[in-house]
């Protein structure tokens, strides 16, 4: 038995403005009762140009819904037009921050050198990462599953030392499960998550292993969460576009119920 406490990270992705947003995390704060929050954390991650409004609401009604940003740089400050550094992120009361997810590696070329740095700038700041991690459906069908994910979470973690990834999170999401309404099969996800704990203990520190927490991503729905949070080395999910529904999320976050 540990006292990881279970996490529940909705990605909106490129969606709502920040009108919306407000909207979004009210709905959302309706729909939740005092022992969800006790039993999950709950956590909301929205474009960078929804931050702002989102932590005034969660600020101004005590809301305990954590605040995350889908992506960072890994400089503090300088010429790079268009991004957003991680002390940015922080003065916003950002907690958690999504680091190397899959449409960030494939579409925009992110190595884990790229990831690892982006890791430790979150850590630098205060924060925490949610380094994610995934095959793709030809890597999988050629027997490589495991191999790539492994290689990604050594690379994607080198440089934290084991308190921060102790506080961190790794979230295993299968490529060809994003968006696409595919989902891992509950045995493979626990398999796979199992694995990933493995390999920290094993290569990197057995204390970090113990209290990192490990994510399942890939079209995570309130029909199919339950049966993802049954494995053991799950401690929550990344839900991407099933997160976007208030009600939906909420159901999600209350898989226990």
């Amino acid at each position: 038995m540990t006292d990881r406490k279970n996490l529940i990270v909705g990605n909106w992705k490129m969606n709502a403005t920040h009108l919306e947003a407000i909207q979004m995390v009210q709905k959302l704060s309706y729909r939740l009762e005092y022992e969800d929050y006790e039993r999950v954390e709950v956590v909301i991650a929205p474009p960078f140009t929804c931050l702002r409004s989102a932590q005034t609401v969660i600020e101004a009604d005590r809301l305990r819904i954590g605040l995350g940003a889908q992506n960072t740089h890994w400089e503090e400050s300088g010429a790079f037009t268009g991004e957003i550094s991680a002390p940015m992120l922080a003065k916003l009361s950002v907690s958690h921050v999504i680091v190397g997810h899959s449409e960030r590696r494939h579409g925009f070329g992110e190595t884990d050198e790229m990831v690892a740095k982006k890791a430790a700038a979150v850590v630098g700041a205060g924060m925490r990462p949610i380094v994610c991690v995934g095959e793709t459906l030809e890597q999988r069908e050629a027997g490589e599953a495991e191999n790539v994910v492994v290689s990604q979470v050594l690379g994607s973690l080198a440089g934290l030392d084991s308190g921060a990834i102790a506080a961190a999170s790794i979230a295993y999401e299968p490529v060809w499960a994003i968006g696409t309404g595919r989902h891992a099969l509950p045995d493979d996800a626990g398999l796979m998550a199992g694995i990933i704990r493995e390999t920290v203990a094993d290569r990197l520190s057995s204390d970090a292993a113990e209290g990192l927490r490990i994510l399942y991503g890939g079209s995570v729905n309130a029909g199919n969460i339950k049966e993802f949070m049954a494995k053991t080395n799950v401690d929550g999910a990344l839900v991407g576009g099933a997160s976007l529904d208030p009600d939906g999320f909420a159901a999600i976050v209350r898989y226990w119920v």
